[in-house]
């Protein structure tokens, strides 16, 4: 796992900031390390494949780099392998999984990031499926992939968007802590509650919390804490 690449982002839209705005020292940091000129991007959570790449290609374009739709490719498989960087949007992760698990590219995708060092970047439900299964996603099951189980680029699951309960609220229906409090307990797994603005950059075997604000780490054993910007996270990947 040391050629691991990763940039795994809560989301792609913050409040303040235009689209990807919020993180593009992040992405640029990564892309000027690898030299990368072009983005294939992975469109599949969202239904308007072109609608949506062009939304990424506006964004990123500006900064000097073009962007592909890995949708537009007669061989997506070719395609991956092909790649200088593979970014996965955010949407239904449902979908996406679905997607993937059809068009056969979990396991090219898995091999050129964790055995030939291709960068991969992650929005949302793109983070979601970077990690061991998408369980924690927030999104509803409005499609039926074979299989809960995701690329595995890291060995934990990660909660974008993660938002905890305001004190205030008459709301007393189930929480986002308890619920994924309740996956800890039945797989035992730590999960990264991860708010937005934050990201966590992956290097081989170093993992750093970016950004401003703390994230949440539910615990194996059932217990939480929380973490500061630019925390360690390197030992969230020693369960490998």
């Amino acid at each position: 796992m040391s050629a691991r690449n990763l940039l795994l982002l809560s989301s792609s839209r913050v409040h303040g900031h235009g689209y990807l705005e919020h993180a593009r020292a992040q992405l640029e940091d990564l892309f000027k390390a690898c030299h990368v000129k072009t983005v294939l991007f992975v469109p599949y959570a969202l239904r308007d494949h072109d609608k949506y790449t062009a939304l990424v290609r506006d964004a990123i374009a500006p900064w000097g780099y073009a962007v592909e739709g890995l949708h537009t490719k007669d061989d997506r498989g070719q395609a991956v392998r092909d790649a200088q960087t593979i970014f996965v949007g955010g949407g239904n992760t449902f979908v996406l999984l679905r997607t993937l698990y059809q068009l056969q590219l979990l396991e090219p995708i898995r091999e050129q990031v964790l055995q030939r060092g291709v960068p991969y970047v992650g929005s949302s439900a793109g983070t979601n499926v970077a990690t061991r299964s998408i369980h924690t996603t927030n999104d509803m099951p409005v499609a039926h992939p074979p299989s809960f189980e995701a690329l595995a680029l890291v060995p934990f699951n990660i909660n974008p968007h993660y938002l905890e309960t305001d004190p205030n609220s008459e709301h007393k229906g189930e929480t986002r802590d308890e619920r994924i409090a309740e996956f800890v307990a039945y797989h035992s797994r730590p999960v990264l509650g991860l708010r937005e603005g934050t990201s966590v950059r992956v290097e081989g075997s170093k993992a750093t919390l970016l950004g401003a604000r703390s994230a949440k780490l539910f615990q194996s054993d059932g217990g939480s804490r929380e973490l500061q910007p630019l925390a360690d996270l390197s030992f969230l990947l020693s369960q490998e």
